[in-house]
C-alpha cells in the first residue's frame, strides 16, 4: 500500500513561485508583442502602438516575407550551415572526445593541456580572420563552419560523459571482436544518445543563430544567413528589398515595414521553437539509462 504524501507550499514557496511567475511574463511579453505585430492586418497596423492580441488577424506579412528571394536565399544558407555544422561539430567533438579517454593513447596529456589552453586564451579576431583569410575560405560556407569544429568546453563535458561509461562493456565487446571503431559505434554512441541529442541541439541553435562570423566573412549578400538578413533589415530595409513600397504589387497596399520585420523574426525563430521539444526529454535523462542494471 503506498501512500500520497502531498507538500504545503509555506510562504517562500508562494514567494518564490509568484517572482517566477511575473519573470515568465516578462520575458513573455516581447515574444507575444512581436507575435501579435506580424499577425496584425497591414491596413488597421498603427505605428509605436502595443499589440498583444492583432486587431485584425492576417498572414499577410507571412506571405510577402515567404515570397521574397532574400529571405528564401538566407533560409536556404542558414539551414545548409546549421545541419552540415551540426554533423562535423557532433562527429569531430564525439570522436576526439572519445580518443581522449583513452590513457594509453600518445601525446593525450599534451592534447588536453592544448584543450585546456583555449579555454583561458583566445587569438582574438585579427588572427581569425587572417587564418580564415589564408585558407581561402573567405565568402564560404565553410568559415561558418570549420574554424567552429568543436571547442573546449564541448570536449571537456563529452569526454567526462563518456570517462563515467563503464569499461567492461568495451572490454566484453573486444572480447567479441570488435575493433575500437566498432566499439565506438556500437556501445558509446549508443549510451550517449542522451549526450548526442543535447549537444545536437546545442551545435544547432549556435549555427542557427551565427551572426557575427557571417557579417566578418559573407561579403556576398546572397550567401546571408537569417541573422545578417534581420541586421540589415533593421538598418536599411530599402537595400534588400524590405522597404515600405516594396509590398506593392498591382493594387495592392504596401506592407508596413514593422509588420514585415516581425514576420522575419518569427519565422526565423520557428524551426527551433519546433525542434526543441524534441530533443528537451533527453536533458534530464541519466548516463547509464537502462544500460546496467543490477
Amino acid at each position: 500500500m503506498s501512500f500520497v504524501h502531498q507538500k504545503h507550499l509555506t510562504p517562500v514557496d508562494w514567494v518564490n513561485y509568484t517572482l517566477l511567475a511575473f519573470i515568465s511574463l516578462v520575458c513573455l511579453f516581447p515574444f507575444l508583442y512581436v507575435v501579435s505585430v506580424s499577425l496584425t492586418d497591414p491596413e488597421v497596423y498603427v505605428p509605436l502602438k502595443f499589440y498583444l492580441v492583432p486587431e485584425q488577424w492576417s498572414f499577410a506579412s507571412y506571405k510577402f516575407v515567404l515570397g521574397n528571394d532574400n529571405f528564401i536565399n538566407a533560409l536556404k544558407s542558414t539551414v545548409w550551415v546549421t545541419i552540415v555544422g551540426t554533423a562535423f561539430n557532433l562527429v569531430f567533438t564525439f570522436t576526439m572526445a572519445y580518443g581522449l579517454t583513452k590513457k594509453w593513447f600518445p601525446g593525450r596529456n599534451l592534447i588536453l593541456g592544448c584543450v585546456i589552453v583555449t579555454l583561458v586564451f583566445n587569438p582574438g579576431l585579427v588572427p581569425n580572420y587572417l587564418l580564415v583569410k589564408e585558407l581561402g575560405m573567405l565568402n564560404s560556407y565553410w568559415a561558418l563552419i570549420l574554424p567552429s569544429i568543436t571547442n573546449a568546453w564541448s570536449l571537456i563535458v563529452v569526454k567526462s560523459f563518456m570517462d563515467s561509461l563503464p569499461s567492461e562493456m568495451e572490454d566484453a565487446a573486444k572480447i567479441d571482436g570488435c575493433n575500437d571503431l566498432g566499439v565506438f559505434m556500437r556501445i558509446v554512441l549508443p549510451l550517449s544518445m542522451p549526450a548526442l541529442a543535447a549537444f545536437s541541439l546545442f551545435f544547432a541553435v549556435a549555427h542557427w543563430n551565427t551572426y557575427f562570423n557571417a557579417m566578418i566573412y559573407l561579403s556576398d549578400s546572397k550567401k546571408w544567413t537569417l541573422q545578417v538578413l534581420i541586421k540589415t533589415m533593421i538598418i536599411d530595409s530599402d537595400a534588400i528589398g524590405f522597404g515600405p513600397d516594396a509590398g506593392s504589387a498591382g493594387d495592392k497596399a504596401a506592407i508596413p515595414q514593422e509588420t514585415i520585420k516581425m514576420a522575419t523574426i518569427v519565422l526565423s525563430m520557428l524551426p527551433i521553437i519546433i525542434i526543441y521539444p524534441w530533443l528537451q526529454k533527453y536533458f534530464a535523462q541519466g548516463v547509464m539509462l537502462g544500460s546496467i542494471k543490477g
